[in-house]
């Protein structure tokens, strides 16, 4: 990314190595001259190419991962490729094996982001800086944390939230790993209070790209409504600027990863379903620009007999960028923790919803431009709303498997192949690669 051209080659090469996590062939000697990681990051500019590294990381090959997995899981999309990753994936089941590289790929890539993550905040109170780039640094490194943990926790029942040099990581049940995403985050923003983000830092990581004050509001409503903190995640997505935007960017060298996956050469490793992947019970407006938004009508199926087709929205442009959190998903957390928490309140649910059905200058462009919601006024009929406005708003980005276990969408019944199933997982087994290496690794699983 442009970023990148900030820093000396060496640096850029020596962050990314950090953030990859590389390892040397046999054949390789140690070069008693080389810097040391400890010593990268003990400098201005290794510590600032690091983040770039870190953020680069997570939009071209996280996303990836965070984005396609869950998307297949749960009817988002369907395969159209013979890749054994992906039929594995659409057939689901209990048969889904450890080694399946989606299942490793997002499980390794989002804790190499924890890692580095951590290299970093560790590191950057130990450099002279100034104090809104060591706020910065810390903060993002936080965020980054958070949101990587976040994905973790959505996909996988237990996860580790803290690396350990000795492969010997404990694993905490996905609600405390919310918890810890929450944890995290007000810790950034207590970072960020103390010592407002510097002009160095903003031109040296972000360019201006990710608004880190809002993402930081934005993730904590995201995960204060998974973690069941309903008040708070409230509060925290009315913090949020609407009108702001954080997107992760690419560039020729760094394609935009869902691009790549359903375009490049022709050659679609997987295309999106009609109706968002629900079934039919769920009924869409014609007239629902996000139809239109994410779509291209089709008329085919794939190899399966899913009904698929074309994909627009983010990724139909190979350098187009990818929102890092859409606006509407504020109104639709509002709206779901209003009916949520302990005492609901269906009138504010309805005013939440209704800011998304109505929505016509997002700044996205995602605008459903709709009546008023009209079904019944209970809470079980507003949060099938508000279910439905989310995979539609919210489309490859990531939540579906998470929502649809906590809507409370009918259960896979374990079986392979069954593509009739709103989705074949609940969780995804642990990665054969953590359990061949980590004495900690619980038991997969059921299903």
């Amino acid at each position: 990314m442009q970023t990148m051209k900030k820093y000396t080659l060496y640096h850029i090469c020596f962050a990314l190595t950090l953030v990859l996590g590389l390892t040397a062939c046999e054949s390789d000697f140690e070069n008693p001259n080389a810097a040391t990681a400890e010593e990268t990051l003990s400098s201005r500019e290794g510590i600032l190419a690091a983040a770039v590294g870190m953020q680069q990381l997570y939009a071209t090959t996280g996303v990836r991962w965070v984005v396609e997995t869950p998307a297949i899981t749960t009817r988002e999309g369907a395969i159209t490729t013979t890749f054994q990753n992906m039929i594995e994936l659409e057939d689901g089941g209990t048969q889904l094996p450890n080694f399946n590289s989606n299942v490793q790929g997002l499980w390794a890539t989002m804790l190499r982001i924890v890692k580095v993550a951590e290299d970093i905040e560790m590191n950057a109170s130990t450099i002279e800086l100034e104090a809104g780039t060591q706020s910065g640094l810390i903060a993002h490194a936080k965020l980054f944390k958070a949101l990587a943990i976040g994905n973790l926790a959505q996909n996988y029942q237990q996860v580790v939230t803290e690396t350990d040099n000795d492969n010997n990581a404990s694993f905490v049940p996905q609600a405390q790993a919310f918890q810890n995403c929450v944890a995290l985050l007000n810790e950034a923003k207590a970072a960020i209070a103390s010592a407002p983000i510097s002009e160095e830092f903003t031109s040296a990581v972000t360019l201006g790209n990710i608004d880190i004050p809002n993402t930081i509001d934005a993730l904590l409503a995201r995960y204060n409504l998974l973690a069941g903190n309903y008040e708070a995640a409230i509060a925290a997505a009315n913090d949020v600027d609407l009108s702001s935007t954080s997107t992760f960017v690419y560039d020729s060298q760094n394609l935009n990863p869902i691009w790549s996956r359903v375009f490049l050469n022709d050659s679609p490793n997987f295309k999106p379903r009609d109706n968002f992947g629900l079934p039919a019970e769920f009924v869409f407006d014609d007239a629902d620009g996000r139809l239109s938004f994410y779509l291209v009508p089709l008329d085919e199926t794939n190899q399966n007999g899913l009904p698929i087709e074309d994909l627009a929205g983010f990724f139909n442009v190979n350098t187009g960028p990818i929102p890092v959190y859409l606006p509407d998903e504020m109104h639709l957390i509002i709206a779901e923790a209003q009916l949520r928490k302990g005492s609901p309140d269906v009138g504010a649910a309805t005013a939440a919803l209704n800011e998304v059905l109505t929505d016509s200058d997002d700044p996205f462009g995602v605008n459903a431009g709709l009546a008023p919601y009209s079904g019944p006024s209970t809470v079980d009929a507003l949060l099938d709303a508000v279910y439905q406005n989310r995979r539609a708003e919210l489309f490859l980005t990531g939540t579906s498997l998470t929502d649809s276990r906590r809507f409370d969408r009918p259960e896979p019944s374990g079986n392979a192949m069954q593509y009739e199933e709103e989705r074949n997982r609940n969780f995804y087994p642990y990665p054969d690669t953590e359990r061949n290496s980590n004495p900690n690794t619980p038991e997969d699983p059921s299903i």
